[in-house]
């Protein structure tokens, strides 16, 4: 059962192409990875999905839902949550301030005039966000200050971010860009126990070793266009792949 529907969907930026007529069913439950060479268009594709860009043309549908016309907070409302690139995490609170402060907005809908007397009064808001950052391996550092974290921690804190708020649906923009092999692999065993308890995810990767450790389906864009689609094995040994992404070498 498709929980994502999007179909014909273009975008132009001046005489610039960057989708061309995609058409993508993610399914419930399932990692739905996006891969495709620089500038293929998988940023401007996650960009229409959360409202921060609106397609000239074609339709998005969650759970049945249209997406059009909403607002990015409100596409976040009705269960859709992003991992940015960079962690957009606030530097100067601690980590549970950080993972609070969403878990308020998911459950009022926007903050009260004062934020911070929940913040302090309400045990149980705190309680999820300790619940949550306990899941992500970051209790111990509940106090720290998030700016004082490595690149793999702030990304763990950012995934704390997004599931407090309960999401349907998880879209990963890079989830490992930048980091070690070691804390690239913390972050797959994280992402593989998240998506073990249902979590439908889309993952837009480069590091081939993370889509093919993830990947329930892959979905591969070139200039705008689903080039193929298929399951992580059909994919690495399709020839037009290879074309496309790695200029004829093998996955």
């Amino acid at each position: 059962m498709s929980i994502l529907e999007v179909r014909n969907v273009n975008k132009h930026f001046g005489g610039l192409r960057a989708l061309n007529d995609v058409n993508l069913d993610v399914e419930a439950a399932s990692v739905h990875a996006i891969i495709g060479p620089n500038g293929a268009g998988k940023s401007t594709f996650l960009n229409c999905l959360i409202g921060r860009l609106i397609p000239d043309t074609g339709s998005v549908s969650f759970g049945g839902t249209s997406l059009f016309g909403m607002r990015p907070h409100e596409i976040n409302q009705v269960g859709v949550s992003r991992v940015f690139q960079t962690p957009e995490i606030f530097g100067e609170l601690s980590l549970v301030e950080n993972v609070t402060i969403p878990a308020l907005a998911s459950r009022d809908g926007a903050f009260r005039v004062n934020a911070w007397a929940p913040l302090r009064a309400e045990r149980e808001i705190r309680d999820r966000a300790m619940s949550q950052l306990e899941d992500v391996g970051l209790a111990d550092r509940a106090d720290v200050v998030a700016g004082q974290l490595s690149r793999g921690d702030k990304r763990r804190l950012e995934l704390a971010m997004c599931l407090v708020q309960q999401p349907k649906l998880l879209l990963l923009d890079e989830p490992t860009a930048g980091m070690a092999r070691a804390d690239t692999n913390n972050t797959i065993d994280l992402l593989k126990k998240i998506a073990g308890r249902g979590l439908t995810m889309v993952v837009i990767e480069h590091d081939m070793h993370v889509v093919f450790s993830l990947a329930d389906y892959i979905s591969v864009l070139a200039q705008g266009t689903v080039i193929a689609g298929g399951l992580p094995d059909d994919i690495k040994g399709n020839p037009k792949v290879q074309d496309a992404y790695l200029g004829g070498a093998h996955l």
